[in-house]
This record gives structure tokens, C-alpha cells and sequence, in this order.
């Protein structure tokens, strides 16, 4: 029988150049700092805090990255699912634009920590493409192009030929590349933060898990299955994989999923899907999602979890979709699917919470968590060694539960896997 905790929970996981690190806390131990879960948000955390003097400690209660960070498409994309316009009328204008141009930059300060600290993540900076698969979708990118462009970003709307030309299906209607963004392996990125961090002090106790929290004369106590770890604050990084070690925090967002296929390595019968090295997702309600990665496998996602046995209806709307957007590919052989949870807010933007003292929780990606994650990290590290709270790429807020989040969560899983069975007749 296979060991769930030892078996590959991505293609990702068993693709990744950079080596897992395992280290189980043992005993009692005390820190500054103390961030529960080993992900992107956790990770940039302890990298920051430790470069800027702070002890640091990482609890995981599986392996790194084994949450999001490790099942994500690996798109590196710059702003929020909104568009700027959009985001300056739900922040205003000063707040909305500030957090519009720090978003737009951090596909910079990603790749520059991973050429900084050598991250073997397999990175490219050729752009991501944002497809329409309809014209109603082109109207929406044409929108899009026009804010961006007039913030002077580094985007072009595409016609429906010069979309083909990069793609390689004439299925799209246009699109939109965005020039700042990229692709990477997302459990390389995860693990070479992971050694980063270690390098810069950290101190990562993976297979550890987290089970209370407890405020003792002005410091917090972590009570884990191996020992106690008692800090000044604490972080709680865990985003769509919150459970209930702080009661509430899983009612702030509303839970999806997404999940993805990675074929065989296809080599030449491949070279003109996406040979710029762009990744993609599309306009529609449902999205999906497509990539390539080093070894030349197109790896294909959509909304959803994985469904069937052995994910054999997953399996088979990969081959359906793969054959209607590329009909000359011929027979494909996708491997076991996997699926991620995505964190949602009503208003697709981000929270950062302050649930009591030194206690902090951010929350809602939205499915940016690369960039994002990378962000709060920082701001956190920031804030916790001395910064101006105003420095935060948005305000600390109180937490706000979510009505009818499990009925929401409902629907969307049910919508999802009628999506996916229609797409698979």
C-alpha cells in the first residue's frame, strides 16, 4: 500500500531539481518569530525575518511545499485576478494604486530571488498569455490592455492570428501577454526557499504538526505533536489549507479547487504549442489552464478536483481538450492528476488579519500565490522588524466571515465536475 505521505502529491514534486528537506522538531524550543506552514507565504517569511535578524522558526505538518505551493500550475503572473481599474474602485485611488504597481513588480523580485539564491526551478521569463475563448473574452482583454498599457506595463493585445502563431490552436479569439510574467516548477521555487531561508538562519521543522495555540505572558505558544514552540508572534501561512488550529479562519474564504494532467514528454510533435515558453489560461467562467514543462510535457488544468478512479474522467478531459485545441497532436498518455485548493474572497482581493496580538494571518490569493505569497512574506518580515504598518501592501483588517461559504463551496465543486464530465463526453 502506498504512503500518502511519501507519495508525490504533483507532477511537480517528483520533477523538481532542488532537494526536499526533512527535519521533525524535537522538543521544546523558543524563537522571535514562529510561521506555521512550510509554503510560499511561510517561506518568504522566514527568508526575510532571518535576513533582517529575526529567529525564525518554520512548523509544517507535512513536507515543504506539500499544501498549494507544491500543486500550482507555476504561472508567475503580475497584478491581482482583477484588473487595475477595477481594483483602484474597490481600494480607492491612493491604496488601489499603490498595491497595482507593487503587484506589477513582483514577477521581478521573484525571479530576482531565485537568480539571487540559485533556485533550480527551471525559470522562464517569456511572458504568460492571457487567451479569450470567446469574443465577449477579447472585449474583457481589450479592457485589461488598455489600463495596463496606460501604467506603462509591458503588455500586448494579441489578434486572433498572432495568438494561433504563439499557441499554436486557432481556438482563441485573441489574447492578452503580459510580458512581465513567467513560468516555473512551483515545488522547486518552494524547496529552493525552503534552502534559502535555512541559509539565511531559519530554522524548518516539516512532519510537525501544529494542534493549539496558546497567548502566555506576552508570548505565543505553539503546541505541535513533537514539542512547544513559544515565540513573540506568530504567522499563520496556510491560506486555502487552514484547518483548526486558529477556530473561524477556514470561514474567511471561500474554498475551490483546481487541478491539472501532465502528459508524457512529447518532443517534436509538440515544438509549436506554446514554443515561446508562455503559460496560459483562458477568459471563461471555468478556466483552464496550459503549460509546458523542461522535459517537454504539456501539463493541462482546469477548476475542479480530480474525479474518477485514479482520476480516469480528469485523465479523459485532458486527452478531450488536448485533441480540440491541437487536433494534429495525435494520442497523448496523460499521467495521474492532481489537484490543489485555491483560496476565493467575493472581491478577488487578498486580507491580511491581525487575529490578536502578534498574531497574523493572511488570506485569499485568489490564485496568485507565487507572487503573493512572495509579497506577504516579505511585508510581514518587514512589519515584524520594525516596519511602519503603513508599509503593507494592504491595510491589517479584522476578520470578516463569509455567509453561506459552505453552501458556496458546494455549488462551485458541483459546477466544477459537471464541467469537467460535459468536457470529457
Amino acid at each position: 500500500m502506498t504512503d500518502p505521505d511519501t507519495s508525490p502529491i504533483s507532477h511537480w514534486d517528483h520533477s523538481g531539481a532542488e532537494p526536499d528537506h526533512s527535519a521533525p522538531l524535537d522538543g521544546d524550543t523558543a524563537c522571535d518569530l514562529c510561521i506555521v506552514g512550510g509554503g510560499y507565504t511561510g517561506l518568504s517569511t522566514a527568508l526575510h525575518g532571518a535576513a533582517r535578524g529575526l529567529d525564525c522558526h518554520v512548523i509544517e505538518a507535512k513536507g515543504i511545499g506539500h499544501g498549494g505551493s507544491g500543486r500550482n500550475v507555476g504561472l508567475v503572473n503580475a497584478g491581482l485576478w482583477l484588473p487595475p481599474r477595477e481594483v483602484r474602485n474597490k481600494l480607492g485611488d491612493t491604496l488601489g494604486t499603490s498595491l497595482v504597481t507593487t503587484l506589477g513588480e513582483m514577477p521581478s523580485y521573484v525571479f530576482s530571488l531565485i537568480e539571487t539564491h540559485q533556485i533550480r526551478c527551471d525559470p522562464r521569463r517569456n511572458g504568460t498569455i492571457h487567451a479569450a475563448h470567446s469574443p465577449r473574452g477579447l472585449a474583457d482583454l481589450t479592457r485589461r490592455a488598455s489600463q495596463w498599457q496606460a501604467l506603462g506595463a509591458p503588455v500586448d493585445l494579441l489578434t486572433p492570428a498572432q495568438t494561433a502563431e504563439m499557441t499554436g490552436t486557432r481556438r482563441f479569439h485573441g489574447g492578452l501577454l503580459d510580458r512581465r510574467a513567467g513560468t516555473i516548477n512551483p515545488m522547486g521555487y518552494a524547496r529552493g526557499l525552503a534552502r534559502a531561508a535555512r541559509g539565511a538562519g531559519a530554522r524548518i521543522s516539516t512532519h510537525t504538526d501544529a494542534q493549539r495555540l496558546r497567548r502566555e505572558n506576552g508570548h505565543w505558544l505553539v503546541h505541535t505533536d513533537r514539542g512547544t514552540v513559544r515565540a513573540r508572534n506568530v504567522v499563520l501561512a496556510t491560506n486555502a489549507y487552514s484547518g483548526t488550529l486558529w477556530p473561524g479562519l477556514e470561514k474567511l474564504f471561500t474554498t475551490i479547487h483546481f487541478f491539472q494532467v501532465a502528459t508524457e514528454p512529447l518532443g517534436a510533435r509538440a515544438d509549436a504549442i506554446l514554443k515561446g515558453g508562455q503559460g496560459l489560461w483562458d477568459t471563461a467562467p471555468i478556466m483552464f489552464s496550459l503549460r509546458r514543462d523542461g522535459d517537454g510535457r504539456l501539463i493541462i488544468g482546469s477548476m475542479g478536483a480530480v474525479h474518477g478512479p485514479d482520476g480516469a474522467l480528469s485523465r479523459r478531459w485532458a486527452r478531450k481538450q488536448l485533441a480540440r485545441l491541437f487536433p494534429d497532436l495525435g494520442p497523448v498518455d496523460p499521467g495521474t492528476p492532481w489537484h490543489g485548493r485555491i483560496a476565493m474572497t467575493p472581491d478577488h482581493v487578498f486580507r491580511m488579519h491581525r487575529l490578536e496580538d502578534g498574531l497574523f494571518a493572511p488570506i485569499g490569493y485568489n490564485g496568485r500565490g507565487i507572487t503573493t505569497g512572495t509579497l506577504f512574506g516579505k511585508a510581514l518580515a518587514d512589519l515584524l522588524s520594525g516596519a511602519d504598518p503603513d508599509s503593507l501592501p494592504i491595510p491589517v483588517s479584522p476578520p470578516r466571515p463569509i455567509r453561506a461559504r459552505r453552501l458556496q463551496t458546494g455549488f462551485y465543486h458541483a459546477a466544477f465536475a459537471a464541467n469537467q464530465l460535459w468536457k470529457s463526453l
